[in-house]
């Protein structure tokens, strides 16, 4: 009934700006599940904090069943000091201040009321600051983990909250709450599998073995937005039919009805024995019926009014009403109670939440503050890491221990069968925090016995046991997608994409979980997780592109791109020692490199902080800026330009793309009045665009000609015998500053770099 008063009072004023008589206009979304109550409740009556779930954009009610669930299952003493300490108290003291009740619970149940409330209409004492709002609201302390926007998005996420639950042996289960239409999802049948991993019980220690502890819960309402799932936009006719398809238990899957909260308390009651003998994951079909349309704007023009009469008559709300009197476990009168109860909870909390005195906006400028958490944490837990060989005795660690860690000795470079390379830095960070952070788990294609695909992950077979270090499937969604789960729950991961190409394939898990959560919660979670992502060459044209550009648009990511060893092993100590998700590219033409720059790199423990980027060389005629590999090919050109013109460069390695530091790069251009900046990644768009026009607009008075990039053809990528035309050479950078930016003496151009040229590919979209 809370949770009916509740939806009735959203969708009151969504579709006729009033509730009760009281007037609001929410412009916001608000996609209800009127209807649907009894499958929150039945849920949530048997959970308890430590079991954590996870909904859809159309989850109020499991938000409410949950909280509700928490609140009757604690203490007194510890419902307040939740209360007390959730965002300083500041939701507490509205409420403590306007509801005068000397009952604990009572005042919990118009603490989550309100803080609900206040976070769908965006207002700062919401629990989220409103910056979730309504599709996104949660509430950690009740085991309320977050709700998503995107159909299907809690899958893979909750799938990675139950793997943290399963590594780190930490108590309760997971629940993922998404609609039918999402078994349409590429992510969710991902999550699925990914769930049911055999690995589990042939490959995992013995005190780990077993399916991962998760129910995914297909809320069934016959609808994804105005498609009818059955006989239109599915191929199933039964969806727990689908869990047959994952494994031989096939996910132990029942068909559940939803309209009845006595049916769905038993089923989450049994499934939770099978979870605790690691019998997981499960899959539950409960049937149910959503009586508003997708939205409140939505006039259901797909289904007729005959069809919700009809579920309207079953209601479930009436039905077990019907029930409790017939056992004489409730009165007319005590209906009537509860319901006028009811109403003054949800008047009061809309009353407090409309006011712009009482819950005001957030002010914008603190969104700034919460991209990122910025903190430093060595280790997430005080557990004593799990290890097996680690030590002088691990074969690759003996192997390094031989190699020269200077890439030049004696003015020569060491050759690479001798020198500590660049996959030995990935190496070296990667084990380091294995032997601080017991959370910490990599994983990823082929990471296990292979070595990982570049063999950077070789000899932490040997030193780690399969909960810390194995192989996914090939299913980048839920590579990316639990990372996420495993780390908003509170543990580390590194996760790792084979090629920057496959990012296409994790599109939603990078650009819109990974990336989000953080400043979305306001700063409840935090995001310690790490995508190593390789950026590769002579494996054409969907196997060697660089899409640094794409991460980089989007907010809530930190990029990195080093391509030193130095700067591999101290920048990923930095990423891996943080808070804050980091998308780590590497060049697979560097991975045998060695240390050019530094003298050395340090056997001990070091970190290069992201932002600043780094000088290679130090000239004062013009500044070459460069990401990615391309920094060896700059310094060519710097060396002929010395050599033969008589011209010194400036020579940076951005490193960081995200955050970066322009201020050396803007004094940089002030000192030599040119820029020239060059990557692999195709010219338009890229992150060197960006980076140009920034300086453009930076350094404007000091410039005696316009930035310019130098960057891969706007093609596809070639087959290897052809790259040396589509990526950068030095000579394209010679003929870009001799055509562009001041004219070399005697240098004759073998390429057309000039911005006719630029003019004619772009129209031609090349």
């Amino acid at each position: 009934m809370l949770i009916r008063e509740f939806e009735f009072m959203i969708n009151e004023i969504k579709t006729a700006g009033s509730y009760r008589g009281v007037e609001y206009n929410h412009p916001g979304p608000a996609h209800l599940s009127l209807g649907q109550e009894a499958s929150s409740v039945g849920q949530a009556f048997y959970l308890n904090v430590d079991d954590h779930i996870f909904g859809s954009h159309r989850s109020h009610g499991e938000i409410l069943a949950k909280g509700m669930s928490a609140i009757r299952k604690l203490d007194d003493a510890t419902l307040m000091e939740i209360m007390k300490t959730f965002m300083d108290g500041e939701c507490l003291a509205i409420v403590e201040k306007h509801v005068k009740t000397s009952a604990v619970k009572d005042l919990a149940r118009q603490f989550l009321v309100y803080g609900s409330l206040a976070e769908i209409f965006a207002r700062k004492p919401g629990f989220n600051r409103g910056l979730g709002g309504s599709m996104h609201a949660f509430f950690t302390p009740f085991g309320i983990y977050p709700n998503n926007a995107l159909v299907g998005g809690s899958a893979d996420i909750a799938a990675g909250a139950a793997l943290y639950k399963k590594v780190n042996k930490k108590n309760g289960i997971v629940i993922a709450n998404i609609g039918d239409a999402s078994m349409g999802c590429g992510p969710v049948l991902e999550a699925l599998n990914f769930a049911a991993m055999g690995q589990f019980n042939t490959l995992w220690p013995k005190d780990r073995k077993g399916g991962l502890p998760i129910i995914f819960n297909f809320m069934n309402n016959f609808y994804g937005m105005g498609g009818q799932t059955v006989g239109e936009t599915m191929g199933y006719d039964v969806l727990a039919r689908m869990g047959a398809g994952v494994n031989a238990e096939a996910m132990h899957a029942e068909r559940v009805d939803g309209y009845n909260p006595l049916a769905v308390a038993d089923a989450i009651k049994r499934k939770m024995k099978l979870i605790a003998a690691g019998k997981g994951p499960i899959l539950l079909d409960t049937l149910t019926y959503r009586y508003s349309g997708h939205s409140p704007s939505d006039a259901s023009s797909y289904r007729g009014k005959d069809e919700t009469d009809k579920w309207e008559a079953q209601d479930s709300i009436t039905w077990f009403t019907k029930e409790l009197k017939a056992a004489k476990g409730i009165t007319d009168d005590g209906i009537e109670a509860i319901q006028t109860d009811l109403v003054g909870v949800v008047s009061t909390a809309m009353k407090l939440a409309i006011d712009d005195s009482v819950s005001p906006y957030i002010d914008p400028n603190f969104i700034e503050g919460i991209m990122f958490s910025n903190q430093t944490k060595l280790s997430l837990d005080d557990r004593e890491p799990e290890l097996l060989d680690a030590g002088e005795d691990n074969l690759r660690v003996k192997q390094i221990s031989r190699r020269s860690r200077a890439g030049i000795v004696d003015g020569k470079p060491v050759p690479k069968n001798q020198v500590y390379q660049y996959r030995d830095a990935i190496f070296e960070a990667a084990l380091h925090r294995f032997k601080e952070d017991p959370t910490m788990v990599a994983y990823g294609e082929e990471n296990r016995d292979w070595g990982g695909a570049f063999a950077c992950y070789r000899g932490l077979t040997e030193a780690l046991p399969y909960h810390r270090l194995f192989n996914s499937p090939i299913s980048e969604a839920a590579i990316v997608g639990t990372g996420v789960g495993y780390a908003l729950e509170g543990g580390r991961a590194m996760v790792e994409l084979m090629y920057c190409d496959f990012m296409g394939r994790a599109g939603d898990e990078i650009f819109n979980q990974m990336s989000k959560w953080q400043s979305m919660s306001a700063g409840v979670l935090q995001m310690p997780l790490v995508l190593r992502v390789s950026v590769g060459s002579k494996y054409g044209a969907q196997h060697s592109q660089d899409w640094s550009a794409l991460v980089n648009h989007i907010p809530g990511l930190k990029v990195v791109f080093p391509v030193t060893p130095y700067d591999a092993k101290g920048m990923l100590n930095a990423a891996l020692s943080g808070t804050d998700p980091v998308v780590f590219l590497e060049s697979q033409r560097l991975y045998d490199i060695g240390e050019l720059f530094e003298k050395e790199v340090p056997e001990g423990y070091y970190e290069v902080p992201l932002g600043p980027p780094a000088k290679r060389r130090d000239g004062s005629d013009i500044t070459l800026i460069t990401i990615g590999a391309t920094l060896y090919h700059a310094l060519t050109a710097a060396d002929t330009l010395k050599d033969n013109y008589g011209m010194t460069a400036d020579v940076w390695d951005c490193r960081s793309i995200n955050p970066l530091d322009y201020e050396p790069l803007v004094e940089s251009v002030k000192k030599t009045g040119r820029v020239l900046l060059s990557s692999d990644a195709c010219e338009r768009g890229s992150v060197m665009q960006t980076i140009a026009a920034n300086l453009g607009q930076m350094a404007f008075d000091d410039l005696d000609a316009a930035p310019v990039v130098v960057g891969s053809r706007n093609w596809i990528t070639p087959a290897y015998e052809l790259e040396n035309a589509f990526f950068p050479q030095p000579s394209w950078i010679l003929d870009a500053i001799h055509t562009q930016i001041v004219p070399l003496p005697g240098h004759e151009v073998t390429t057309n770099q000039s911005p006719a040229e630029k003019i004619r590919r772009n129209r031609l979209g090349v």
